[in-house]
């Protein structure tokens, strides 16, 4: 089976996409061979606006219904493989919008919702982001944690202090995620994670999606694709080969002012980081090119079940035991 044919048959999942959405995304998500993808349709909002945005994108779905399919159950990234459209997870990078009502858990999970960050880089009633001092899992958060366990949605911990996140990892009855993040081993920042983060999370069942994220990659913007694959080893060397994928960050379409927003507390008050330049590594520059991942991955000499399982398959395990099928 040639690379191209191995990315046509596999299951493709990417664990984190934040671009701009319009039909123009979802057709290069098609011509990348996306299944399914978790994206993001909150971070700062409360609990309105995340359901204006979730009206919204529910209405670009249904207009690009040839392209796309909603994905409440894994057996619905099965469909949208058979269909030949990508299943569309939604997915929050901060917990924001539940506010201070545990009851909005459940509700946002019957509106589809299947991943939620416990935070986004600062401090909310849940926890401790990564760009602060973190006081760790508040009483109020075990209860969202609880929550999310019965409800079936899985809790991620990409943007989240490390005590904050080993308490969701000890607290937490099903696997949770860190759905897209790379090894500070490989560059120190504090959005990567140490060697003894990524060995925690998967000694307790859980799942790391890898991102290319360039600022956080040791190349930085003049990253290849190889550049994301070493990262991708390194990842696997420490968690094994059955809890690890993708989860690229893809932030295709959004212009400045998005970013401007990103790194602003609450999108409006004092800068946390900058980014510098956006730009992703060469070779996997676009959704489109995400067939080039396969071939590279082959190319680092890992085996055809190890592809597979790295590009999708671990995901659909994972989210199904999560999501409680």
């Amino acid at each position: 089976m040639t690379p191209a044919e191995l990315h046509q048959d596999a299951i493709v999942i990417d664990g984190l996409i934040i671009a701009k959405w319009n039909r123009e995304l979802f057709e290069d998500m098609r011509k990348g061979g996306l299944t399914a993808a978790n994206c993001t349709v909150s971070v700062w909002e409360g609990f309105q606006a995340t359901v204006n945005n979730i009206v919204a994108t529910n209405a670009l779905l249904a207009e690009s219904s040839d392209l796309v399919r909603p994905v409440r159950t894994t057996a619905d990234i099965t469909r949208a493989k058979e269909e030949g459209k990508t299943g569309i997870i939604y997915g929050f990078q901060n917990a924001h919008a539940f506010e201070d009502q545990i009851g909005y858990v459940e509700v946002f999970k019957r509106l589809g919702v299947g991943i939620v960050q416990m935070c986004y880089n600062t401090q909310n009633l849940v926890g401790t982001g990564c760009y602060e001092r973190d006081g760790g899992l508040s009483g109020f958060g075990r209860e969202i944690v609880a929550e999310m366990n019965r409800v079936g949605i899985m809790c991620d911990l990409s943007h989240v202090g490390e005590k904050t996140s080993t308490e969701v990892i000890e607290a937490s009855e099903k696997p949770v995620c860190y759905s897209h993040c790379l090894p500070s081993g490989l560059k120190d920042h504090p959005r990567n994670k140490s060697d003894q983060e990524l060995k925690f999370i998967a000694d307790h069942g859980g799942f790391v999606g890898v991102t290319m994220f360039t600022p956080f990659l040791r190349a930085g913007v003049d990253a290849t694709i190889d550049d994301y694959v070493e990262a991708i080893e390194y990842v696997m060397n420490i968690v094994g080969e059955d809890a690890i994928g993708i989860g690229t960050d893809f932030t295709q379409g959004q212009d400045h002012n998005f970013f401007e927003w990103l790194t602003h507390d609450k999108g409006y008050a004092r800068r946390l980081t900058r980014f510098g330049e956006i730009i992703n590594p060469e070779g996997i520059r676009t959704i489109g090119e995400f067939g080039n991942l396969t071939e590279a991955l082959l190319r680092r000499g890992f085996s055809e079940p190890q592809v597979r399982k790295i590009m999708g398959e671990n995901w659909v395990r994972v989210l199904k035991d999560v999501w409680g099928e």
